[in-house]
């Protein structure tokens, strides 16, 4: 079987190309034929040793790459039920997709709708989940409420907005560049700022007449964190779920206190996929608004088990809008 792992922690010349033996099908599991596989942030990561300690990501090296994916289940493992040989599944948080099969616990991976395109179910899970535990639990948005998404033109931020939208949220977003503006705009923001230092706090009081919004939805971290507790109304909610700039590690709780009495979250995944019920809820959420057109994700790039380096690499150094899906139906 052909596959793509890590033995040390590094950039993308870390990649080794292995033939490993078959995976084995463990009680409870499935054995999926591996057809496509997203490629994100948490691959990135992965590769890079920040899951190295983690409890919640108890990935370890060696390790195949590939936390999310789509294929079709070829065998059942003992006491699965609901599944059956041929249906087409999807999965995440689930390490091993960069590959041409994947053992996935059965409780994670679920049955597709026909009429949805394998690629694009590979790249819609995890961020799709995110966003939706982001919008619907944490942030718990609905109309009346006010909300504003930074990183605003990256994969989660994009469908963030249109969850929230959905909802009947008013939605406000950041970005570095006039350009990632324009991406957040054709989503349905409403008003998009760039982040200036900070001063985007200053403009999104503006926008809401001196209030802030109610929720901040911050996976920048360090260099906005602060601001974005500016930008939050009176016992409003910040939701730190990511830290591209950096980890905040000189937070004292009396911060909150000056800043409003604000209510500040570090969720994370894992925690809002504790069963196959709460797995179903959101990929149906997620799978019927892509098929009705109410949700649009974009495929950013392809790639193949050949040239999976240059995925990284461009992911890494920002180049990708959206989100990449690895083409694993190939030998090399």
């Amino acid at each position: 079987m052909k596959s793509i792992q890590i033995h040390r922690y590094g950039g993308p010349e870390v990649l080794q190309r292995v033939d490993a033996p078959m995976p084995e099908v463990l009680p409870g599991t499935v054995l999926v034929r591996v057809r496509h596989a997203g490629i994100n942030f948490m691959d990135i990561h992965t590769r890079q040793g920040k899951y190295a300690k983690s409890r919640t990501y108890p990935v370890r090296l060696p390790c195949t790459l590939g936390m999310e994916g789509a294929g079709e289940v070829l065998a059942l493992g003992d006491g699965v039920s609901g599944h059956r040989v041929g249906d087409r599944v999807a999965w995440c948080i689930v390490w091993g997709s960069y590959a041409e099969y994947a053992v996935v616990p059965a409780w994670q991976a679920v049955k597709l709708p026909d009429a949805l395109p394998l690629d694009l179910a590979a790249v819609s899970v995890f961020q799709g989940y995110t966003a939706h535990y982001l919008a619907h639990d944490v942030g718990r948005l609905a109309s009346g409420k006010s909300c504003l998404v930074h990183a605003a033109s990256g994969g989660i931020g994009q469908i963030l907005i249109q969850l929230a939208k959905r909802s009947g949220a008013r939605v406000l977003a950041t970005t570095s560049s006039a350009s990632k503006a324009a991406i957040a705009r054709s989503r349905g923001a409403e008003q998009v700022f760039l982040y200036d230092d900070g001063r985007f706090a200053d403009a999104v009081r503006a926008a809401t007449g001196g209030q802030g919004v109610d929720v901040v939805f911050d996976s920048i971290g360090r260099t906005t964190l602060r601001d974005s507790f500016r930008a939050t109304r009176t016992r409003g909610l910040v939701v730190n779920y990511g830290n591209v700039s950096g980890s905040v590690d000189d937070l004292d709780p009396l911060e909150l206190g000056e800043a409003g009495s604000l209510l500040l979250t570090r969720p994370r995944l894992a925690d809002h996929l504790r069963d196959a019920a709460e797995i179903r809820r959101r990929a149906d959420d997620i799978f019927s608004a892509l098929l009705e057109g109410s949700l649009c994700i974009d495929i950013a790039g392809r790639y193949t088990l050949d040239n999976v380096e240059e995925a990284h690499a461009a992911y890494e150094q920002r180049r990708m809008v959206g989100k990449p899906v690895l083409d694993v139906s190939i030998n090399y």
